[in-house]
């Protein structure tokens, strides 16, 4: 373990300034079971950095327990499971699991910690046929603000392991976590992208009705969402995208390609593609289907989850977030349902099973204000409130003010009883935006 009071490691997201008191580089379980110890006996509180991805906010003060040198992976194949450590990446699971012929549940940027990402539930490329990446969890290492390293399994700890999977970080620090893989060494998948500011101004409104329309018929082996997004004027895009309003529907499909076909037909007979990308690939290149960037920057997000979304509703969004908006916007537009709706063997903390739909709206911060940003994003919350069901606690990005709507009233009051058991001084957060006693 090494420490320091002034080095600080990057992360991938810079909006926010990350001023800690005190940093811990951790290399194994027992460096963070010592580092909170120590916290809690200062009374400073913790916070961990993996990759950085999902910072909520501004760290100013405290301990800052960086995991990213844990971070071994080891694959069981006949078991079927991934043993993955605190600062590992998706993709290092995905490059060790593809030999077996074997991937993780995971999220469409390779970059993101997987630990972190399934702790707020994790939504997987492929979650309308296997549910959310906490469902497949079999234990965790955790330790708790009391310094104990605890095994948390079904059979060990049960109302922690139920908390952990969907509740987010607020009961102690993860060191390692043992997930089940799944049989999938390829599938059908890619983007098709159209322009969205072309044919006339209702282009935008046609793909989204129609993309609408194509959820309510694919089978639960087939998961998508949609983006909508003002591309910059920049040589480093495809000629098709720059400077353009464009609207890409992305697909991963583990069924045989002639199927996959079969099922994106009605999605090129929308119109004249700007690109497509559809096609059988190895697993190992999913993440092209989305193209996260990869490049660290500046920005806000929230996301809210949605029982259903009429097409009148999804029109509005676009309306407010296109190019009209006050500043750049990435909408995108998940279908869930399928497997994300079923209940898992063993219970866990993840929320609002019922959801038609998660919207994740973001944007980058260089040139406009947080303050701004939140206008906008309660504009877009107001025209979809009667479809709202609660928020997305992996999708929000620099709001750590606001926990509000994480999850439902129920599981916030279960959560909330827990932390005041294992953590009454708050050591990592506090409570689940309700006071302690469940109100």
């Amino acid at each position: 373990m090494t420490s320091a009071p002034a080095r600080v490691p990057t992360g991938f997201q810079t909006g926010f300034a990350v001023r800690p008191d005190l940093v811990v580089e951790a290399a194994h379980a027992e460096d963070v079971r010592t580092a909170v110890a120590d916290a809690a006996a200062r009374g400073l509180p913790v916070r961990v950095h993996a990759t950085g991805h999902g910072l909520s906010g501004a760290v100013e003060g405290g301990l800052l327990i960086s995991t990213r040198r844990m971070d071994s992976v080891e694959i069981d194949p006949v078991r079927r499971t991934a043993r993955i450590g605190a600062g590992v990446t998706w993709g290092q699971v995905i490059e060790a699991a593809a030999p077996h012929g074997l991937a993780p549940l995971n999220g469409s940027a390779p970059g993101v910690g997987a630990v972190s990402y399934t702790l707020g539930g994790g939504l997987p490329i492929l979650a309308r046929e296997f549910g959310y990446a906490a469902d497949r969890v079999r234990s965790l290492d955790v330790v708790t603000a009391d310094g104990a390293l605890r095994h948390v399994s079904p059979h060990s700890e049960p109302e922690l392991f139920w908390a952990l999977r969907g509740g987010g970080h607020r009961l102690g620090v993860v060191t390692r976590m043992e997930v089940d893989l799944v049989e999938v060494g390829r599938l059908y998948g890619g983007s098709i992208a159209f322009a969205g500011d072309g044919s006339g101004s209702g282009a935008g409104d046609h793909v989204i009705r129609r993309y609408l329309e194509w959820t309510r018929t694919v089978p639960d082996t087939l998961t998508s969402s949609l983006s909508a997004l003002r591309f910059p004027d920049s040589p480093r895009l495809p000629e098709p995208m720059r400077g353009r309003y464009v609207i890409s529907v992305r697909v991963a499909y583990t069924g045989e390609t002639a199927g996959g076909e079969r099922l994106v037909a009605p999605l090129r007979a929308i119109g004249p593609a700007l690109t497509d990308s559809l096609r059988e690939m190895p697993y190992t290149d999913s993440h092209t289907i989305h193209n996260d960037p990869a490049f660290p920057h500046a920005y806000y997000g929230d996301a809210v989850v949605l029982g259903d979304l009429d097409a009148g509703r999804a029109v509005r969004t676009l309306e407010l977030t296109g190019p009209k908006a006050p500043m750049m916007t990435v909408v995108q537009l998940n279908h869930l349902g399928g497997a994300l709706a079923a209940r898992p063997a063993v219970d866990n903390a993840v929320p609002y099973r019922e959801a038609g739909f998660l919207l994740r709206l973001l944007s980058p911060l260089d040139g406009t204000d947080v303050a701004s940003v939140r206008a906008l994003y309660a504009e877009v919350a107001g025209a979809l409130a009667p479809l709202v069901l609660g928020r997305s606690l992996n999708f929000s990005f620099g709001g750590g003010d606001r926990t509000e709507g994480f999850h439902d009233a129920r599981t916030r009051q279960r959560l909330a009883g827990l932390v005041s058991q294992h953590d009454p001084a708050s050591l990592f957060g506090g409570g689940y935006g309700i006071s302690r006693d469940g109100r």
